[in-house]
């Protein structure tokens, strides 16, 4: 073989090589630039109606929002609905978890589709430990008294519903969320995590100054541990409901955030 005929091979397949890392990169933006998917899990004592308003913002910048409605049998129940909605994304998904949901997006957002995971005041356990463990090391929350039944599910007191999930609602809609309230399967706290997806994706985290839900501190304290952007603003345990321009700014930062 000539050296004309070798230095032709290789400029060749230099050629081809810069052609299918710039074929690579050019998917790779594509799908950077195609989150428009936004996933919203709700927490206990609630359903999928309470992220209206969030729906409604997000919608309006151009978002395709799903919404799941969790059985809150156990958590395997609510990976798996979560899972059915993630399967019908046509991209890029950012996971977004209230409460409750915190623990179901970090187990269900090892998903493929989904490339960021945003935390409203919620719950992110690590692979291993239960949900309930994160409550050790603070104080219990004195205005969130909960009505557990001989079946193992849970309520919150209705006496105490709004001081400890909705203070920042009117008396009118506190009344009919505790009314409405759907209680939860209370084994699911004591359930090991397998997987924590935090731990492999970028995450946010939004909470309320005024969440009576959890005792102090341990909002932040877990905010922290999965190095989310944090935001806070002031608000109570319902800031899904009361604060959903605030939500929506942080999971439009989230989607935003992963393309860069």
């Amino acid at each position: 073989m000539t050296n004309r005929i070798r230095k032709s091979i290789a400029a060749a397949a230099a050629g081809a090589a810069i052609t299918g890392a710039a074929i690579a990169s050019s998917s790779t933006a594509s799908a950077q630039e195609q989150v428009k998917n936004i996933v919203l899990v709700h927490g206990a004592f609630a359903d999928g109606s309470g992220w209206r308003g969030v729906y409604e913002d997000l919608t309006q910048r151009g978002y395709k929002v799903s919404i799941v409605q969790n059985p809150l049998t156990s958590l395997a129940d609510d990976v798996a609905a979560t899972n059915r909605v993630l399967d019908r994304q046509d991209g890029p998904t950012i996971l977004v978890g209230h409460s409750w949901g915190g623990t179901v997006i970090t187990e269900a957002g090892v998903h493929p589709n989904v490339t960021g995971l945003v935390y409203v005041a919620a719950l992110s356990p690590d692979a291993g430990e239960s949900t309930g463990q994160q409550y050790e090391g603070f104080p219990a929350a004195t205005e969130f008294v909960l009505d557990i039944q001989d079946d193992g599910f849970g309520f919150v007191k209705s006496e105490n519903f709004k001081a400890g999930f909705a203070g920042d609602t009117t008396e009118a809609d506190a009344a009919f969320m505790r009314d409405s309230q759907v209680p939860i399967n209370m084994s699911v706290f004591e359930t090991k995590l397998e997987n924590a997806a935090w731990r492999i994706k970028p995450s946010w985290a939004i909470y309320g100054l005024q969440d009576k839900a959890f005792g102090e501190g341990m909002l932040p304290a877990m905010a922290e541990r999965i190095g989310a952007d944090i935001t806070t603003v002031d608000a109570s345990h319902s800031i899904f409901m009361t604060q959903p321009q605030a939500v929506a700014e942080v999971i439009d930062r989230a989607a935003n955030g992963v393309r860069n």
